[in-house]
Parts: C-alpha cells; structure tokens; sequence
C-alpha cells in the first residue's frame, strides 16, 4: 500500500498571518478552517502548521511555554478539535510543527529548572559554570549568565530559548508524552524543528573559527553523535500509530548531512535545503543539486521539493520578481521526484515585504541583526538593511484573500505589504481568471493528481541545455516530458513520437506543432505525455 504523503502536496500555513477569524487582526483556528474549502480546490492534500501553542512569541511560536495547550491568539482546543475534524472530513492531513530541541525561558521546566542547583529539573537544561566560545545562531554568544544560581545555560538560538539536555531520559519521556497527546488529538504527524540540534558533545569543547569567512564552524553544536540514535526512537514510537508522517528539518544543505536524518526507521524526509534556500536563481546549480539528490539518496529516500518557507525570502522575490519565473519553478516543484511543500501565498505571487521603520519588525532574527550591526560599528541606515536582510518578516506578511487585507492585519501584525501597486495581488482578483498565477497552481496540481508517474515514477531523462531544464518521469502507465525554458531565447528540443503526444499544460499557448523538432518559447514550461514504448527525448 503506497503512503499517502508519497503522493501528496503540503501547504504551509503561518499561524498568524493565513486567515483572522474573529477580527482582531491575527490568523487563528477558526480563519484556517474557514479556508479549508478554498485550499481543497487549490488541490492540497496536507497542511504544514507552525506552532500554534501557548508561548510568549519571542521566536513567533517556537518559543514554547507549554506544550499541551492552544495559544489564545489562535483560539481554544474545541477550535482545534473543530478544525482538524473539517481537515480530515476533506481529506485533508494535518501535520504540527514541533520543538524538541528547546522550550521558551517562560516554561514551567525551566522556570523550575532555574530556581535552585539541586532542583529536580535542573538537569532538563545544560548548565555550566563557565561557558565555552559557542555562537548562537541568531548571533551572539550562545549562554546566558543566570544571577540566581551564578551559573549560564545554552541557548542555540534567542536567549528566551533554552536548550532541553536530551540526554537526561526524563527529557526524552516528557516530549514522547507530548507527542503522543497531540497524535491522539488527531494529527498526521510532526515537522521536527532544528532536529539536527539535538544534542551536543558533551565534552562542550571550544568550536573552531574560520578566519577567511569571518565565522565561527559549529562543529560540536549540532549533528552530534547519538542524535540518529535518539531519531530512530521517535520514528519508531510515531509510527506505532498508523498512516502518521515525520519530515525533520536538518539545518544543512550538505547532502551527506542531509542523507543521515530519512529513509528506513528514520524520519520520513527532510526539508532539501541543498535544493530550495538557492539565495538567487542559478539553473545550473538547480540542476546539479536535482542531480546530486537523485544519485546520493537510496531507495528508501524521498527528496522533498520547496522554494519558500517561513524562514526565508519567498522565491518570486528571490529570483527576480518575475511571474513566468516564478511559473516555471512551480512547475519544477510540483512534476520533479519529491513531496512538494508550498508556502502559504505562493500560490497567487505574494512579495516579500521590507520595512523603513524598525518598530515595525517583529522577527528576533532581524532585530538581533541590527543591534548586533549597531555594535559592530554600523550606521542607523545600514544598520536596518542588515536587519532586513537577516529578518524572516518579509515572507511573513498576512495572506492576500482581498483588498482590504492589503494593509494588512489592523492590529496584530504592524506592517504593510509592499507598496508597488503591482504587487498587489489577492486571491479575489486571481480567482475567477483563467490566467492567473492561482488558477495556474491549480492546474499543476491537478495534473499532479492525475497522473501517477508525476507522483511515483523514477527519471528516465534527467538534462540540462544552457538553461533548460528537461525531464522525462515514467511509471508502468506513463511517460511524461517536462520542459523549462529559463532563458530569454526559444530553444528547440528533439522529441520522438511529437505527432502521438498530448500537450497537458504550457505557460505560453494551448496548442502544440506536431513536429519532432520541438520549439519551446523564452520563459515557457512545456508539459507533454507520450506512450510508455516512445523514447520522448531523442539522445544527444
């Protein structure tokens, strides 16, 4: 029996900015489920959540202060209960963003943890006398002086983010009882946050420094040993409950890092940062990176496919703001080998937003850019560019559904969109028209789901020519040829069989010249079916 995540497409939902249900101006349980329909015609089959519990919001959530509750900003449990029943009677799998590797400082377990050096809970936490050289990566240094014990406590990331000790077992019983609550609550599964952060080397040795990037190498801080150990335990234990699905974020875009974390008895898949945080558009180290995946993986991995995510820059403003662009690497998303994961709002060209005013920025990321800028000797001016640079509120803008939600949530986001009218888009104005970038999504997913090599078949033809992409992904039933013009000129491609071949879906026109010879517009996505005993793409 095949899984059903292998053949579905995810949606990620930022919990305060998709769909404010009770009008005061944050996203919440009740605006998700209010949607459900809108994202079953969009032909999504799974929603990636962000954490949507209880927390002081430091880090936007993954700060948590207590892991069995429903933070009010986003409703009560009976809204959640109420929402994954309407989820699930779609068909519609939900998955929860999960923090193991750290709790906010706000926690009842660290709050106790603090009080006293021989408190029950003081080992839950990594205490140290002294600390060691270790960075946080936010920036800054990666320990706390505590004044009440005079002793520092790690914190991989923001200081009101302290990291658990996995390796006390009390740790690891308390967040497999978090897990089980949330799975009998009805979840799908888990996106594992920083999973690879897991544990340290407990010898807390000094990290190395590269002198030629200015930047510290963070070699005992993550990936450390006992880590894949401790994954397979989780694997085991969230499997023990049927049809459920485990993708991990692994900070790395190291494909050999990458390789540990899924397959057999491991976490279903990680996110492929190799392939989707490409910091501008560069075909052939897509392409290389399509490749490399495809030849390091085994048969037991799954890569996934993803542009933009909360934590980063969305793709169309990445790679130069450009629809036919931002149409191409769709297509590349969603007919490539891979579980696809859209970002909320990608599906109608959302922009990434960019403030002039500090107060404004709501990600600890940025405004830790900027004070560290400041320090580091830079003006107020530059000073901001560095923190809009580093800060993920840019992709993190409220969800277009109308015009008046171009300015924004009223009271719990205080920001605006960009303010080009042309960036302006809302799903009202994209919905009834046929050449929108919406209704575009909505036909690359339904080819997805009608056809099975676009879910499960293997590369027959994997290439790249100066700029196009092409592919040729085969089942049992069928071949299916896609082609991605990247560059500004037409490009010509030898096709076998042109005449017997069904044009399922163009960027450009609706009809195809039934030539061998093949041309394929500047800018164009091309998706063709051929017959199984057809050779689709002549060898060159």
């Amino acid at each position: 029996m095949v899984k059903w995540w292998k053949q579905s497409t995810f949606y990620e939902i930022y919990m305060s900015s998709f769909k404010d249900g009770n009008g005061d101006g944050i996203g919440d349980f009740t605006g998700i489920t209010s949607k459900l329909d809108y994202l079953k015609e969009l032909g999504i089959d799974g929603l990636w959540l962000t954490p949507f519990y209880p927390s002081p919001k430091v880090d936007n959530g993954y700060d948590i202060s207590d892991y069995y509750g429903i933070d009010p900003d986003y409703g009560t449990m009976a809204d959640f209960e109420m929402f994954i029943q309407e989820a699930h009677q779609r068909g519609i799998k939900v998955i929860a963003d999960l923090v193991l590797n750290h709790t906010s400082s706000h926690h009842p377990w660290f709050q106790e943890s603090k009080s006293a050096k021989d408190d029950s809970k003081r080992d839950w936490y990594i205490w140290r006398d002294m600390p060691n050289n270790w960075e946080s990566f936010f920036g800054g240094p990666a320990w706390e002086y505590d004044s009440r014990t005079n002793q520092y406590y790690y914190h991989a990331f923001a200081k009101e983010q302290v990291d658990l000790n996995w390796a006390n077992p009390e740790v690891k019983q308390a967040m497999f009882d978090v897990m089980k609550f949330w799975l009998e609550k009805g979840i799908d599964g888990f996106r594992l946050d920083v999973i690879n952060f897991l544990k340290v080397n407990d010898s807390l040795q000094d990290n190395p420094y590269d002198w030629e990037k200015k930047e510290q190498i963070h070699l005992y801080d993550k990936d450390q040993e006992g880590i894949i150990a401790t994954i397979e335990e989780i694997a085991e234990f969230v499997h023990q409950y049927p049809d459920k699905f485990l993708v991990g974020e692994v900070g790395s875009e190291d494909l050999e890092v990458l390789k540990k974390y899924s397959g057999l008895n491991k976490l279903d898949v990680v996110f492929n940062f190799n392939i989707g945080s490409m910091a501008e558009f560069d075909t052939d180290r897509l392409f290389g990176q399509l490749v490399e995946t495809e030849k390091i993986y085994d048969s037991t991995q799954i890569p996934t496919l993803f542009f933009s995510s909360h934590d980063m820059s969305r793709h169309i403003s990445r790679f130069g703001g450009d629809n036919d662009r931002a149409k191409l690497v769709a297509t590349l998303m969603l007919t490539a080998k891979g579980v696809p994961f859209i970002y909320f709002g990608d599906e109608i060209g959302m922009r990434d937003w960019i403030t002039d005013d500090l107060s404004k920025m709501k990600d600890i990321q940025g405004i830790m850019g900027y004070t560290l800028a400041l320090e580091a000797g830079k003006s107020p001016e530059e000073a901001l560019m560095v923190a809009n640079e580093k800060s993920r509120d840019k992709s993190r803008t409220p969800m277009q559904w109308n015009e008046q939600d171009n300015v924004g949530f009223s009271e719990g986001l205080p920001w605006i969109t960009v303010p080009d009218d042309a960036y302006k888009v809302t799903v009202e104005d994209q919905i009834n028209n046929p050449e929108s970038m919406l209704s575009f999504y909505k036909k690359l997913l339904k080819l997805r789901k009608d056809h099975s090599s676009l879910q499960f078949g293997d590369y027959e033809v994997l290439r790249n020519e100066e700029g196009m992409i092409y592919f040729v992904r085969m089942d049992s039933v069928e071949k299916i040829l896609v082609v991605l013009n990247f560059t500004d000129q037409p490009r010509t491609l030898e096709v076998e069989g042109a005449a017997s071949m069904k044009l399922l879906l163009s960027t450009h026109r609706t009809r195809l010249d039934r030539e061998n010879t093949v041309t394929i517009l500047a800018n164009e996505a091309m998706i063709l079916k051929g017959e199984i005993g057809n050779g689709l793409v002549k060898e060159r």
